[in-house]
């Protein structure tokens, strides 16, 4: 077992949401508005394709040691169910379904004459005697099959959660957003046997320039996109509330001194900051090369940070939002009479002011989720983001730039890569705005 400092903090943030979870299970307070989101069908479908998204990274945050070849490397979970897609690499580039490389190369023929032809693929489409003839209906086909396959085993979950309600007595007559998830689970079920399915036979999205996976390279990816949304909250909370309360409650010099600080944070531009610290980063992990046994933990460490400086660049607009409602909670009549019976500054801001200023620490968690996935992505992009070494919707697009300007032209990285953030960031966003509605008093009253 391997634990990288990402994969701890990223099952820290789960413990932690379990925690709060549990925590405000019981509080009357939140019970209408978590009604209000469970009844909310775009909100449910969106959050159910988030659990799938995020469960790929949990999958993908559990490394641990594999022999290969007699040596030794780190993979995880998801790497050794994905061993097909890792494993099965081609020469250079292919497309989608393709049995033959994209490029002409000159071969030489059994009788010594050389031609000028597509050589075929190791893997992709092995199995064919004459693709010319047998590709189409032998994709139609094996679609065919997934299809029915992943059908079938959708509909045994969704008959087993039923089952298990009934025997519980929480049954009732599905309402329309019942009937929502349950078509949404059908369809991600069916979808990724289906992908699965026919990543056995094909390159479902191709393969890059050296011949990986792009389907893998994909599906990899979830878990740098999460880690950025998730970590980089979890290092923006703490300064943005504690900071917020303090200025907005007391005041005076300290409020002068953290508007002076966010002030002159917001003043430097943010990409200065983060090309600065990233630099740094790769300084010392060349002047102390032995203590990174691996790419792979050097690459986890220019994550962390990047995780870091994205969380110091962007607490001060959740800080500016608390302050604001700070000072105005501060003059309502029962923080007023707690002044007044005596009660302690810091059982104030904790017993009357952080509750409730909740409501909008949440809707800026889940606003600013899709923000950070796309800044990783335009990041990456510039080449002040993720390692090259790591998987990233960011690095593919990267990558794809010149290959959308060579002849012929490679589309399938970028499209793979903007498809999966495209669901990503749309499903967040969604999910955002029925929180927002959910927890908003301003919403919710009207």
């Amino acid at each position: 077992m391997v634990v990288l400092w990402t994969d701890a903090l990223v099952f820290l943030l789960v413990l932690i949401v379990v925690g709060v979870a549990v925590h405000f299970r019981g509080k009357a307070h939140f019970q209408r508005p978590l009604q209000q989101i469970t009844d909310n069908t775009t909100g449910m479908v969106s959050l159910t394709v988030l659990c799938f998204f995020v469960l790929v990274g949990l999958l993908d945050s559990v490394h641990f040691y594999a022999n290969k070849n007699k040596g030794v490397e780190i993979i995880s979970a998801l790497d050794y169910v994905a061993a097909p897609l890792r494993e099965h690499s081609e020469k250079t580039y292919s497309a989608p379904f393709a049995a033959n490389l994209y490029s002409r190369e000159v071969m030489e023929l059994p009788g010594g004459d050389k031609q000028w032809v597509y050589p075929r693929l190791v893997f992709g489409g092995a199995h064919l005697q004459d693709p010319e003839r047998q590709l189409a209906r032998d994709i139609a086909q094996k679609t065919w099959l997934g299809l029915v396959g992943g059908a079938g085993i959708a509909l045994l979950m969704l008959m087993a959660w039923t089952f298990s309600l009934r025997r519980k007595g929480a049954i009732r007559p599905p309402g329309k957003t019942t009937k929502a998830v349950k078509a949404t689970l059908f369809c991600l079920v069916t979808g990724v046997y289906l992908l699965g399915y026919l990543s056995g036979y094909y390159h479902v999205f191709g393969t890059d320039k050296v011949g990986e996976d792009v389907f893998y390279q994909a599906i990899k990816s979830i878990r740098t996109g999460l880690v950025i949304g998730t970590l980089t909250t979890l290092v923006m909370l703490p300064m943005a509330i504690a900071l917020g309360l303090l200025a907005g409650y007391f005041q005076g010099w300290v409020d002068d001194v953290i508007q002076y600080i966010y002030t002159t944070l917001n003043s430097i531009p943010s990409v200065l900051l983060i090309a600065a610290a990233i630099l740094m980063v790769q300084v010392y992990m060349a002047n102390h090369e032995q203590a990174f046994a691996s790419v792979l933990m050097r690459a986890d460490i220019r994550l962390l940070f990047l995780c870091l400086i994205l969380g110091v660049t962007n607490w001060t607009g959740l800080c500016r939002l608390l302050r604001a409602e700070t000072l105005k909670l501060r003059e309502m009549e029962y923080v007023q009479a707690a002044k007044a019976l005596g009660v302690k500054q810091g059982r104030i801001l904790s017993r009357h002011i952080l509750p409730n200023v909740m409501h909008i620490v949440l809707i800026s968690v889940v606003l600013d989720f899709s923000a950070l996935v796309l800044a990783e992505a335009v990041l990456s992009y510039i080449n002040i983001g993720v390692d090259p070494a790591t998987y990233s919707w960011g690095n593919m697009i990267n990558g794809a730039r010149l290959e959308m300007a060579r002849e012929p032209i490679v589309w399938w990285s970028l499209a793979a890569a903007f498809s999966f953030m495209f669901a990503l960031v749309l499903s967040a966003n969604l999910f955002a705005d029925a929180v927002q509605s959910a927890f908003d008093p301003r919403r919710s009253a009207i």
